[in-house]
């Protein structure tokens, strides 16, 4: 999808839209629509800045993005990038710093959460705001655990869950024991293939770049996932990804699924025919303590901009707490409301009475899942690299995804796991060998 649209014309002081008026690109998720609904009342008129949205779908998106940074042809001034992007766009200096924003104390900076700041900020400053944020736990239907008699730890091993997977298969022929993302993508399968890995003790690379995908931990995590999806998951499992698992766990399909923190909200919402069923607890572990991945949608702002100030205060008021209370209050709008928060990213969301009347059941869970998620080392062994679900080099998009493909043909029975591991060592020691002559 691919929407662009101006938010006002004449600002409250009188200015003239040309004058202050900035281009921000997105992708088109629901919160960000939301943003896209409120902007024009609650932060044009205010300002007097007009805001442009160009929306696209998540992968154009990308492309765009970093086609148009490479390029600094200052077309966007603004843009949502990931945690991936930013760290390696502020090195290439394509990005803005926003010191000035972390600075404020009207932004509170101390009040995100720190992995988010850590994981946005590049040579001591920061270069990222987060617009939400999220972790990955493993969600359940308590109601049919109970059913059976199946007790779920606070923090449960992968072997439990699989454990948990085959009893439910077994009492109700009609539902599977867990959803696992089997799409084919750096961000889908591989993202939580990869937290897997590192909690089995495996690495895409060991400290000398030296590719272990079809070695060790990476192996054994591997053949494990793709084995219990098999067995104990969704049917179809190599096409589905977030929304399908969501659409899956919403009507009574399966009892299990491991995914972003962000589901929970979609779960509770009002007409959601699981409200009140599911619980949250943390993603499955097996060597490490934590498990889950860290990931945020966050603002960056380009160099080549000509409206540095204006885009600043863009940012700050997208991911302020001012911002977060008008999309609670906002009844008007389907994608608005307490569980529509884009929430973490700030402790003082945790805080507020409003939110937690509605979130009470995921918001611990989901902050401590933030919290604990440790990008420098999330594993068993020092690596040359950061990243939890992703390798955080650039190339990454390029032989992630294409070991990405080789799983999800694992996952659909058209070749086995460790000849998708096979060709995934290929791919990656090719790019372990670039890094090995840069030293």
């Amino acid at each position: 999808m691919l929407t662009a649209c101006g938010t006002g014309g004449l600002g409250a002081g009188g200015t003239s839209a040309g004058e202050h008026s900035i281009t921000v690109l997105m992708v088109n998720n629901p919160q960000m629509l939301e943003l896209q609904e409120l902007t024009e009342e609650h932060f044009t008129e205010k300002t007097g800045i007009e805001v442009n949205f160009v929306v696209k779908v998540e992968q154009d998106m990308r492309d765009t993005a970093s086609t148009e940074f490479a390029n600094q042809s200052g077309i966007y001034d603004v843009a949502t990038l990931s945690n991936f992007e930013i760290p390696y766009y502020a090195e290439a200096g394509w990005i803005s710093d926003m010191e000035s924003i972390a600075n404020d104390p009207e932004f509170d900076q101390d009040d995100i959460l720190p992995p988010m700041t850590e994981a946005l900020s590049a040579n001591g400053k920061v270069y990222g705001q987060p617009f939400y944020g999220e972790s990955s736990f493993l969600m359940y239907r308590k109601d049919l655990f109970a059913k059976h008699g199946i007790e779920m730890p606070a923090e449960p091993t992968w072997e439990q869950v699989a454990g948990f997977a085959a009893k439910i298969n077994e009492a109700e022929p009609d539902m599977r024991g867990i959803c696992l993302r089997g799409l084919a993508g750096w961000g889908d399968n591989l993202a939580s293939i990869t937290t897997v890995v590192n909690t089995m003790g495996g690495t895409w690379f060991d400290e000398d770049w030296n590719a272990q995908v079809n070695k060790g931990g990476f192996k054994k995590a591997a053949n494990f996932y793709v084995d219990l999806v098999r067995e104990h998951g969704e049917a179809g499992a190599a096409t589905f990804s977030f929304p399908q698992c969501l659409n899956a766990m919403q009507q009574g399909k399966v009892a299990m699924w491991y995914d972003a923190t962000s589901g929970a909200g979609s779960l509770e919402a009002a007409e959601s025919p699981v409200k009140g069923k599911v619980g949250y607890v943390a993603a499955p572990h097996d060597q490490t303590q934590n498990a889950g991945w860290l990931y945020t949608w966050a603002w960056a702002i380009q160099k080549a901009s000509r409206h540095q100030e204006d885009a600043k205060e863009f940012v700050a008021w997208a991911s302020s707490k001012e911002y977060e209370e008008l999309v609670m209050a906002d009844t008007e709008h389907d994608t608005g409301g307490p569980t529509n928060v884009p929430a973490g990213k700030r402790a003082s969301t945790y805080e507020n009475p409003e939110y937690l009347e509605v979130a009470g059941s995921f918001a611990t869970p989901t902050m401590n899942a933030i919290k604990n998620a440790q990008a420098d080392n999330p594993g068993v062994q020092k690596r040359p690299y950061n990243g939890i679900q992703f390798v955080g080099v650039p190339s990454f998009t390029d032989f992630g995804t294409e070991c990405a493909k080789q799983l999800s043909s694992a996952i659909s029975g058209s070749k086995t796991t460790d000849a998708a591991l096979d060709r995934c060592q290929s791919l990656a020691q090719e790019y372990g060998d670039v890094q090995k002559e840069k030293q």
